[in-house]
């Protein structure tokens, strides 16, 4: 086992390597679409609605990105993928970048040779159970039989959890969400484990959401975010500093409602900075001077995305808990645009 693993390590890194030689940035303009790669379907943070067309928390970022580059944020080829196809589909140059609910690790930023832009989601993995089964406690799961996705940190995390506490549990594998929630649902598995934020947006979608749980414990930390191959700087800086504009401009008080008026200049030179009427912030990136504008007019600011996807008001119905803005006690948090 320990031997597949490390030479599917190796494989993917070698990818990462030939992938990278070429320069994202003057493939995605000369291709005029972003290919990005999110989840196969994850209500609230990627998934296509009746039409065909995706959105979500997730997505948001890729309609940015796609803004920033190329003036338009429906230009984006979105690609679905597992968390066994992810990281083969951005090693290998099949996608340009990856937004997809996953965890930054020292593993998959070293060995991988991926480099994370930033953290979109600050997350933990939790544990959901049907109500009936009047269980309160993961310490209670001894013996349980635990839907889980293969090739996740949820996977590994869930045996160090049940290890540590000296409790049995009989995995579940599946591939997607949508298996898995088919799964649980169907009661081949009496609990089921991932991020506590896909546990929500899993629930958010049953018959009767009521009749499931979400216990108490987080048993890991999970910072998710979007990421790129190692060696190519240029397109790491545009996707790293996309994500940027966006807390930045919350931080600001830039909304979708006052950009246009803001655009045209203000006495708070880093707005005029951010939105490029002072400053070549956009040449250095080689970008236009409102590639930050164009950015933010994809789906708002940070937590203007956080409200329409994810947040209190939706059915999903997230706090902003640690991804408030760190003036407001969270984590998210930008380096300055100077």
């Amino acid at each position: 086992m320990k031997k597949s693993v490390f030479l599917g390590a190796m494989t993917v890194a070698g990818l990462a390597a030939g992938a990278a030689a070429a320069g994202t940035l003057d493939d995605v303009k000369a291709r005029g679409t972003l290919n990005c790669g999110v989840t196969t379907g994850l209500v609230g943070f990627a998934a296509p609605d009746a039409n065909g067309v995706w959105d979500g928390f997730d997505v948001g970022v890729c309609r940015a990105v796609a803004a920033a580059v190329l003036g338009d944020p429906m230009a984006v080829e979105f690609v679905p993928t597992t968390g066994q196809t992810r990281f083969t589909a951005l090693a290998s140059g099949e996608i340009d970048l990856l937004a997809r609910n996953t965890t930054w690790t020292f593993s998959r930023d070293v060995d991988l040779k991926f480099e994370f832009v930033g953290v979109n989601y600050y997350d933990g993995q939790g544990f959901m159970v049907p109500r009936e089964l009047g269980v309160s406690s993961a310490q209670d799961l001894d013996g349980a039989t635990v839907c889980i996705q293969t090739g996740t940190t949820t996977e590994l995390n869930l045996a160090d959890y049940f290890r540590s506490n000296d409790i049995s549990y009989e995995p579940v594998p599946i591939e997607t969400n949508a298996e898995a929630q088919q799964q649980y649902l169907a009661g081949a598995c009496d609990v089921y484990t991932t991020d506590a934020s896909g546990l929500a947006a899993t629930r958010a979608t049953f018959e009767n959401p009521g009749d499931h749980v979400l216990l108490p414990e987080i048993v890991s930390k999970e910072p998710l975010g979007p990421l790129v191959r190692h060696g190519d700087n240029e397109w790491a800086d545009v996707a790293r500093w996309t994500l940027n504009a966006l807390i930045t401009a919350e931080e600001l008080g830039v909304t979708s409602a006052n950009i246009a008026e803001l655009s045209a200049g203000t006495n708070n030179p880093e707005i005029n900075r951010l939105l490029g009427t002072e400053g070549e912030l956009g040449a250095m990136l080689g970008l236009e001077a409102d590639w930050a504008k164009n950015a933010l007019m994809a789906g708002g600011n940070y937590g203007e995305l956080f409200e329409a996807n994810i947040g209190e008001s939706t059915p999903i119905g997230l706090a902003r808990g640690l991804n408030a803005m760190w003036t407001e006690g969270g984590l998210i948090y930008s380096p300055p645009f100077r």
